[in-house]
């Protein structure tokens, strides 16, 4: 199965989440810099989400760049961490307009680390399909990235019930670890 259409596809629900976020975004009442403040979390909120989902369409362009065929199981791999980046808008939503409390600050953290999971799931079955010593394994090797980000995800979480302060703290962390976009990848398809 050519990989094309699930390009397409995954990038045109990309662009939806992403315009669905900037909606949830309400205009101030006022002209003053006054008038920002209570708008001001939400819009935090909008920016670390919109780098998330352009780090996960970044990396899953790179992803599939490294891929050359398609199956069944890719395609409900790729539609379970399109489900998952589909819910960032509400967590994104809901934490914002909550001021970081607790609970929404959880959540935020339970919808990235699905994402994660979702997306290393979309990795490993890209993997299986294609074979230990495909461009894609030898690119991702250990993925310690990857189980860092895991990590840092299941502390935020739990220490949101404490400090959701030190939470959004981490959540930034991993957007800066991921920003870059993964250079294991290009690496290898530029040796192909």
């Amino acid at each position: 199965m050519n990989k094309s259409r699930l390009e397409a596809f995954s990038d045109g629900v990309i662009a939806i989440l992403i315009t669905i976020m900037v909606l949830d975004l309400k205009i101030p009442m006022g002209t003053d810099f006054a008038a920002l403040r209570p708008v001001l979390p939400l819009f935090l909120t909008y920016v670390l989400s919109f780098i998330f989902v352009g780090i996960y369409w970044n990396n899953h362009h790179h992803m599939l760049h490294a891929t050359t065929r398609i199956n069944g199981k890719i395609l409900w791999a790729n539609l379970h961490l399109l489900f998952w980046l589909s819910l960032v808008s509400f967590a994104t939503g809901w934490m914002g307009e909550n001021h970081f409390e607790a609970l929404p600050t959880a959540l935020y953290g339970v919808v990235l680390l699905m994402c994660a999971v979702a997306y290393t799931i979309l990795q490993k079955c890209i993997i299986a399909d294609e074979g230990e010593n495909s461009k894609l394994a030898l690119a991702v090797g250990s993925d310690s990235k990857g189980k860092i980000s895991a990590a840092l995800y299941v502390t935020a979480i739990g220490l949101a019930f404490f400090e959701h302060w030190i939470s959004c703290a981490i959540y930034v962390v991993v957007a800066l670890i991921w920003l870059i976009p993964d250079q294991r990848i290009e690496a290898k398809i530029a040796q192909a």
